[in-house]
């Protein structure tokens, strides 16, 4: 095939049918593909016939397929065959950062958040030697699952012709732009990305506090740090981004889905925001009932009682109370006559037991578990990051073209050893937004399906899962999984961010 009849229609490799021209530039063409053997949308780029970079861009491709962060783009094929160079990569929706800063800067702490998750990922590609070098907003992806992508690692560079003598420094620098734009809404660099250059003061780059108010210090002197190279607050420049990744490690990361509570009770003495304990302002009145309540003339004061009607008040007043104390001894004795013998004998009712509280138990070990797939396993490099402590990770299934599972097997699903039998309160699984999900919980003393038994069971699940046996239950293995699967890009995809395993307490 020659690369000048590549067109719509076109199937590289007996199975990515080319659909949609997304963007062309210098001879490398982005196009939206199928693969038709699992039926799922890919990212394809293609190359024309006098395209100079081939080699180069398959290889990068090649070694960034090697990197399994779930946060990189996943490269799927990369080839040059029979005339024809291609690039099989993951097809990535939601919104990039340039769509989020369509309206202005995001919250700080947000755009902290996404650049964090992308300084974490691509500090692991340099420990693996690969680099990215053109770092912008298109690049930084919010998806539609709730996870963070960054796009093109390494095969960016490689097809604009893009390299360094410090690659290190370059994506600290490249980080440090992202979180500028994400906190101002202007980009510090030289090309034109989308978004309205920085201001200068005197030829420098305005500081993000100084373009936009209510940027906090600390992240001000981060970008800082990471774009201009400079110390601030006593801290040296960060020159690479396991520097940026470090200095923005306490950031609250992104929830992968909202979880729906009750409102809370009505306080009448809430927190204020300074922490001065303030009473809370009462109910607001409608304003048609205000209105009508202003109409109505308040109740005259009582007027005071003086002379004899204040003594006969008083002695009505003490007759009463007599009445009342007969009548309550009254009712005591009665019901002491009442009491049951073995609570008379003991003198005191029973007190009931004090409650066991949960306490959590970190599994040993994760694992992708499917047991009727050909290799047995399902994404199991992926399994560590639903135990990680990090809402913002995920281990995943494949993709399937139904619901359940394209009909090629019962299920699939997280396995968690807990390295030895232990007696299972719940399981709380956080999910990915999209309903739909079937979940099972089953507990055995064997990674075998024949040996874990179901104990719980959730249907249209989505969000924060708690998975609970009826009754004691107890084993070395736990199991999530799924039977039905969420809609995810147009096919169905189970999501899990974060499992927590909780076993009963002392008492």
């Amino acid at each position: 095939m020659s690369m000048s009849t590549v067109e719509p229609g076109t199937k590289l490799a007996d199975r990515f049918r080319l659909e949609d021209r997304v963007h062309e530039s210098g001879g490398a063409t982005l196009w939206k593909a199928l693969d038709e053997i699992l039926a799922r949308p890919v990212a394809v780029h293609t190359f024309a016939p006098d395209f100079s970079r081939v080699e180069e861009v398959v290889t990068a491709a090649r070694l960034a397929s090697r990197l399994t962060d779930p946060r990189l783009t996943q490269v799927f094929d990369a080839a040059d065959e029979d005339g024809t160079a291609y690039v099989v990569s993951e097809w990535v929706s939601g919104e990039s950062l340039l769509d989020l800063l369509e309206s202005g800067p995001v919250e700080p702490e947000r755009g902290a958040a996404l650049v964090a998750e992308a300084a974490e990922a691509l500090a692991h590609a340099h420990a693996a030697g690969l680099t990215h070098l053109h770092l912008t907003p298109s690049r930084l992806v919010w998806t539609s699952g709730g996870t963070v992508k960054l796009l093109g690692l390494a095969v960016d560079a490689a097809i604009l012709d893009l390299s360094s003598e410090d690659p290190a420094k370059d994506d600290a620098e490249g980080l440090g732009r992202l979180l500028y734009a994400a906190l101002t809404g202007h980009w510090p660099g030289d090309s034109d990305c989308g978004l309205p250059p920085a201001p200068l003061d005197d030829g420098k780059i305005c500081t993000p506090r100084q373009v936009t108010a209510g940027v906090p210090g600390y992240l001000d002197a981060i970008t800082c740090r990471a774009l201009l190279q400079e110390p601030r607050r006593g801290q040296p420049p960060l020159a690479t981004p396991a520097d940026v990744a470090e200095a923005l490690a306490e950031v609250p990361r992104p929830a992968p889905a909202p979880v729906t509570t009750a409102p809370p009770a009505l306080n009448l003495h809430t927190e204020a925001p300074d922490g001065l304990g303030r009473s809370a302002m009462p109910p607001r009145v409608p304003s048609h009932l205000a209105h009508q309540m202003s109409m109505v003339p308040p109740p005259p004061p009582p007027r005071p009682q003086t002379g004899a009607a204040s003594k006969v008040l008083l002695t009505v007043i003490v007759l009463l109370v007599m009445a009342a104390v007969g009548v309550g001894a009254w009712t005591v004795g009665k019901n002491l006559g009442n009491t049951p013998r073995d609570v008379a004998q003991s003198g005191t009712a029973q007190s009931p037991s004090p409650s066991r509280k949960p306490v959590t138990v970190k599994p040993v070990s994760a694992a992708g578990f499917d047991p009727l797939g050909t290799d047995r396993a399902e994404k199991p490099e992926l399994a560590p990051l639903a135990v990680d402590g990090k809402p913002s990770t995920d281990w995943h299934t494949d993709s399937y073209s139904t619901t359940d599972l394209g009909r090629l097997k019962d299920g699939v699903g997280l396995i968690l050893d807990m390295g030895k039998p232990i007696p299972i309160a719940d399981v709380v699984v956080s999910l990915g937004n999209a309903g739909g999900s079937t979940v099972q919980l089953k507990v055995g003393d064997a990674a075998d399906l024949s040996s874990l038994k179901t104990v719980a069971e959730k249907k249209g699940a989505s969000g924060s899962v708690t998975l609970t046996p009826e009754k004691a239950t107890t084993g070395q293995y736990v199991l999530i999984w799924f039977t039905r699967l969420p809609p995810y890009n147009g096919q169905y995809r189970g999501t899990i961010y974060e499992v927590t395993v909780h076993s009963p307490g002392s008492a």
